[in-house]
């Protein structure tokens, strides 16, 4: 039996958020592509939406140095304590936590002359409106910027998976996960988003990554698959049946990996940047 099936995580308990540091790989292969690009310019009021454990925002309020002041607002309580742990050790005095929702921002009009998420559009449940909120706190000419993975992300995976569900007779399974895999964006609906709001895109930058793995046992185990992947993932699968896909889906993996030498999966991302 999967043991991996039965894991859950309390992203609330301050031990996990101790630790997800550790995971910020996952992050941080976007947030380096994010600070190879952003604008970098003296006394900018600076907004980081979505901020996490605090990257790219503790770095990139370092980069910017003390002329600029940068505010970073998320609702993940457990992980802001941990950031302001983070900018009480190791003095970092040009950044301002708020716990809030990007949605509906305790901000005046007119506020910030640069805005910014790596990552954040992923877990927006309303992407357009915080595009809204967007527009109306940034100042005339202020430029948006941000990451995000798009639609055929871990491709050779999805690929697997479903002619693992074909294998197994399993129509219902396999519509499930076709809606599942076009839940993701792609640049030009980003794109769409931002500009009916008043956003003007002025620069996209597409890039991909790999995630190796030497089969299916080590993907399905690694930890932050199991934190920010495998539920999406059991949700395509009928209640009860469980074991049994993933024990085939494993297996057919791990014979993939056997055959190409290891698992590599694609990351799409792209970096959009617009100006107001």
């Amino acid at each position: 039996m999967p043991e991996y099936l039965h894991r859950s995580f309390n992203v609330s308990d301050p031990d996990l958020v101790s630790l997800y540091d550790e995971v910020s790989l996952w992050s941080s292969m976007f947030g380096m592509v994010f600070l190879d690009h952003i604008p970098l310019k003296p006394n900018l009021n600076v907004l980081d939406i979505g901020f996490g454990s605090g990257f790219p925002l503790l770095e990139l309020a370092q980069r910017l140095g003390d002329s600029c002041r940068v505010y970073g607002i998320d609702l993940w309580q457990a992980a802001i304590r941990r950031v302001i742990k983070k900018i009480e050790f190791w003095d970092i005095p040009n950044v301002n936590i708020i716990e809030s929702d990007g949605s509906a921002m305790p901000f005046k009009d007119n506020t910030f002359d640069l805005i910014v998420s790596n990552l954040g559009i992923n877990n927006f449940e309303n992407p357009q409106q915080v595009f809204k909120e967007c527009k109306r706190v940034a100042k005339p000419g202020t430029q948006i910027a941000l990451t995000t993975n798009l639609t055929d992300h871990m491709k050779e995976f999805y690929t697997v998976f479903a002619h693992t569900l074909r294998e197994m007779n399993r129509p219902e399974m396999l519509e499930k996960l076709n809606t599942h895999i076009n839940h993701r964006s792609n640049v030009e609906a980003v794109c769409a988003m931002m500009e009916q709001v008043g956003f003007r895109v002025a620069k996209i930058h597409r890039q991909s990554f790999n995630m190796r793995f030497l089969n299916g046992s080590s993907l399905f185990r690694h930890r932050f698959i199991q934190l920010a992947f495998l539920n999406g993932w059991k949700q395509v699968v009928s209640p009860g049946d469980e074991t049994e896909v993933f024990t085939k889906l494993e297996d057919n993996l791990n014979r993939l990996a056997e055959e190409k030498g290891e698992l590599k999966l694609t990351i799409p991302m792209a970096y959009i940047q617009s100006t107001g």
